[in-house]
């Protein structure tokens, strides 16, 4: 859980600074440049502070459903001050149409989510899929990343007993098996392009939207 500094504003969630680094290498070589980053349930918003001065002239958009984040969220770009962090918005994954949709002025070239599919209602990652099918262009790209199952197979053990951790927490989540969130992109016109093997058992899932 995220930490609070009450004379702060900020949150800080301890696993953010163990794998920015780490993600910010693939989000380098994979993400289109220049162009607008949409992030999905972006949380305390240290990514979104660290991601978009590192990734400029890249635009980094954060989102989160929860009010409490979206205030640290705030709080963090204002203290980042990055001329490329666009303040953030308020998106219900689950919700259609997202607000980014009536927004005539910015095109979403990229959609990134960050632990978000196992810690949500398996429905979440059939409307994030179908979101960023319907906001990406041809070739734009959805990145994941998280825990996940192979041909149903715990990568890890650490990785058993987290997805138990959350069962406990919330029936409806759990650490996702690849496949099928393969198959639920390809109904959205998403290509699967790359599986990248990460720290600490995660991996980053690359996709490309199909025409």
């Amino acid at each position: 859980m995220p930490d609070f500094k009450p004379n702060d504003g900020r949150l800080y969630a301890p696993a953010t600074e163990r794998n920015r680094e780490f993600i910010l290498a693939v989000l380098e070589r994979v993400l289109p440049n220049p162009g607008t980053v949409l992030e999905i349930a972006s949380g305390t918003g240290e990514h979104a502070s660290f991601f978009a001065p590192k990734l400029a002239p890249r635009r980094w958009w954060p989102s989160d459903i929860s009010e409490p984040m979206l205030k640290s969220i705030a709080a963090w770009q204002q203290a980042t001050n990055a001329r490329y962090l666009l303040p953030p918005i308020e998106l219900d994954v689950c919700h259609a149409p997202w607000p980014v949709e009536a927004d005539e002025k910015r095109s979403i070239d990229a959609v990134v989510t960050i632990n978000m599919i196992h810690i949500a209602p398996w429905k979440a990652c059939d409307f994030l899929m179908a979101g960023a099918g319907r906001v990406l262009p041809e070739k734009g790209v959805l990145y994941l990343y998280g825990p996940f199952k192979r041909n149903g197979e715990h990568t890890a053990p650490s990785n058993a007993i987290f997805d138990g951790w959350l069962k406990e927490q919330n029936p409806d989540w759990g650490v996702r098996d690849l496949e099928t969130v393969e198959e639920t992109a390809k109904a959205h016109q998403l290509a699967l392009q790359e599986v990248v093997e990460m720290p600490a058992n995660n991996l980053s899932l690359v996709f490309h939207k199909q025409p």
